[in-house]
């Protein structure tokens, strides 16, 4: 079961990655209009959508990333604890 643990970090922690590729990629001009944008876009906005709707932008700045990627890693640490808890590592 470490192997399972191990893949799903391993996922969580990739698609954080994305996300914050993805939101380097708004610094420069037409950068999501690539095909590397346009799959990041297609990855991380039904993820970023529903953060969007209750996180309102503080002026320009667009904070809901920020949130949605804690909520990442908070479920990295409940994977782990989950699988302590079930005695599997």
């Amino acid at each position: 079961m470490d192997t399972l643990l191990l893949l799903l970090l391993n996922l969580l922690k990739f698609y954080s990655y994305a996300l914050i590729v993805y939101i380097l990629l708004s610094w420069f001009p037409n950068a999501r209009e690539t095909g590397f944008g346009r799959f990041l876009s297609k990855i991380c906005e039904p993820y970023l959508e529903p953060f969007r709707k209750f996180i309102p932008p503080l002026g320009m700045i667009d904070i809901s990333p920020i949130v949605a990627i804690f909520l990442l890693n908070f479920a990295s640490e409940g994977l782990i604890a989950l699988f302590r808890m079930l005695g599997l590592i």
